[in-house]
């Protein structure tokens, strides 16, 4: 794949932002036609069923690892030059975040990706949950938080400077990602075989996988012919919402992938309810709801800077190239989450009944 051609019509920081928009509109209309959501599936999980949400989000998650790990085998895309892999990668962080973001999604009825999605088909509730994620993960990325962030990410970090591949780490063979992943679209499948769900909703849940793929190599393609350092990253919601919220209070906004993956997702969220007929303005119940999503955005904030992504950019996106502190902070969102319902929403409907 040559981009050189482009680069002569377009300037690298258009180019890397129209990739943003490219990707993040795929993204954004998949997610919302398939309803993907990783706390409606760990919720559903810890009801004790693999319902059709477990299937849409390992459908997912399988489809971004077979399609990243299949162009890795064709030589379109470098794990070890990701943004992620070349970074220190923290245990404790994985840790530490990803039980904080798990618990937060649960509060705030969604993950940072699915708040970006229905806000854009008007729900306020996710709107102004979303701009408190996006500001307190700011705040752990450059303001007052960012002391405590890095206090808690250096008490276990990987060795050598750089995050540890799963793969490699553990000697296997070339080749057993791209199994594993068609093993758990397998799994997926057949979980949606039994729950009946439509080849639509299967088709848009493979599409968010595709876009996180989608993502990898056009950043990744994109830095072996620019002349200026271009990130090779994919689809995340944490960095990419601080950056977006800077990008507008700043005077000097500079254009990358991040900055175009925003509005790309709102855009295809957008198209994909006005569709179906699903563009409606909806508020919160009340104030008790209204605590709660505002404190499940903040933990979110901070749990998924901390973490090194959120649950797409560390669950799908770090998952997909088997980053070892993203695998570990995945697993810690689900048990946050399902400790959380538990605890919170479980526990309220046994003194309600």
């Amino acid at each position: 794949m040559d981009l050189t051609p482009l680069l002569d019509l377009i300037e690298e920081p258009w180019l890397a932002a129209l990739f943003g928009l490219l990707t993040g509109a795929v993204f954004g209309f998949a997610a919302q036609r398939s309803s993907f959501c990783l706390r409606a599936a760990t919720v559903e999980f810890a009801r004790g069923r693999l319902g059709p949400r477990v299937a849409v989000w390992l459908l997912t998650f399988s489809t971004a690892v077979i399609w990243v790990q299949g162009a890795r085998l064709a030589g379109l895309f470098r794990p070890d030059e990701a943004r992620m892999m070349a970074v220190t990668g923290s245990w404790s962080g994985a840790v530490i975040g990803g039980l904080m973001f798990g618990a937060g999604m649960v509060l705030a009825r969604g993950c940072s990706g699915r708040l970006l999605v229905l806000a854009a088909t008007g729900n306020l509730r996710s709107v102004v949950s979303g701009l408190i994620f996006a500001v307190v993960a700011q705040m752990a990325l450059h303001g007052w938080l960012a002391p405590l962030r890095q206090w808690l990410a250096g008490l276990w970090v990987t060795p050598g400077g750089r995050n540890l591949d799963l793969m490699a780490a553990l000697a296997l063979p070339e080749g057993t990602g791209l199994v594993l992943g068609l093993a758990t679209a397998a799994l997926a499948l057949w979980l949606a075989a039994r729950q009946a769900i439509g080849w639509g909703v299967l088709v848009f849940a493979s599409g968010v996988g595709f876009a996180v793929a989608m993502g990898w190599v056009l950043t990744f393609q994109l830095s072996q012919v620019a002349f200026e350092p271009v990130s090779v990253t994919s689809a995340t919601f944490s960095g990419p919402s601080a950056n977006m919220l800077m990008f507008f209070l700043t005077d000097n906004p500079a254009l990358d992938f991040d900055i175009g993956l925003v509005p790309g997702v709102a855009l295809g969220a957008f198209v994909g309810a006005a569709l179906r007929r699903e563009l409606r303005f909806q508020g919160f119940d009340g104030e008790s709801q209204m605590r709660r999503s505002m404190a499940g955005a903040v933990l979110m904030g901070f749990g998924a800077m901390l973490a090194g992504g959120c649950a797409i950019g560390a669950g799908v996106t770090g998952g997909s190239i088997f980053a070892a502190t993203a695998w570990l902070a995945l697993l810690c969102m689900w048990i946050g989450a399902v400790v959380t319902d538990f605890l919170v929403d479980q526990q309220r409907e046994r003194v309600t009944a």
